[in-house]
């Protein structure tokens, strides 16, 4: 997937390939050594986005792992099976 500035993925609604609703893009945490990218933090969790027992920062806000991203458009798209 090619890379895209920081700034085009804040504040997408972030879905499923299925079409469920998880949230929205608030920021992008990353290994500060290597630049890698982690997790999407999202704001406004979704009900859905509750039932996937997904992973929480310390701010309790709920993390989704970068790796699961498929697309990114309109919305950022991220495989449900990559997220359990």
């Amino acid at each position: 997937m090619e890379k895209k500035p920081h700034k085009e993925i804040l504040a997408k609604p972030i879905v499923t390939k299925e079409g469920k609703r998880l949230g929205i893009v608030k920021d992008i945490t990353f290994e500060t050594r290597t630049g890698e990218l982690i997790h999407l933090v999202l704001k406004d969790p979704s009900p859905y986005c509750h039932n996937l027992n997904l992973e929480n920062s310390r701010q309790g806000e709920v993390l989704i792992p970068y790796n699961s991203i498929i697309a990114i458009g309109d919305f950022v798209v991220v495989s449900e099976e990559d997220l359990m």
